[in-house]
C-alpha cells in the first residue's frame, strides 16, 4: 500500500465532527486495534473545507488516545498521510496521522457560527 503525504496547509479548516473513538478490529469481540508497539488506534472523524467547497468528513487513524478534543473544536493534524486501498470491488482512501491535537479556545457550540 502507497503512502501519500497531505499538506494540511491546503485543507483548510479542519474541525472536529465525532470526538475519538478506540478502532474495534472485530466487531464481534468487540476487540480494539492495536498498532504495532501496542498502542490503542483511534480514529477521530473530521471536517475539511477548502475555499467556501462543500464539506467533506474523513476519518483519520492515530495511535494512542488524542487528548482534549471535543466536537466543534478546530484541530491540529501532523504527520497527515492517505493510503489507497481495494479489496475485491471495494476501494478507497483512508487516513493516519502522527498526532491530532486541539488548536485550543476554538469549540463550535450548537447554534453557533
Amino acid at each position: 500500500m502507497q503512502s501519500i503525504p497531505v499538506d494540511t496547509a491546503r485543507l483548510g479548516v479542519l474541525r472536529c465532527a465525532i470526538a475519538p473513538e478506540a478502532k474495534i478490529s472485530n466487531p464481534d469481540t468487540q476487540e480494539v486495534k492495536k498498532d504495532r508497539d501496542g498502542q490503542t488506534i483511534y480514529t477521530v472523524a473530521v471536517t475539511v473545507r477548502q475555499d467556501r467547497r462543500r464539506i467533506s468528513v474523513i476519518e483519520i487513524a492515530v495511535s494512542g488516545e488524542p487528548k482534549g478534543i471535543e466536537e466543534g473544536q478546530i484541530l491540529r493534524v501532523t504527520g497527515l498521510m492517505a493510503f489507497a486501498w481495494a479489496m475485491g470491488d471495494r476501494h478507497g482512501i483512508s487516513f493516519r496521522a502522527d498526532a491530532i491535537t486541539p488548536v485550543h479556545g476554538t469549540v463550535l457550540k450548537a447554534g453557533g457560527a
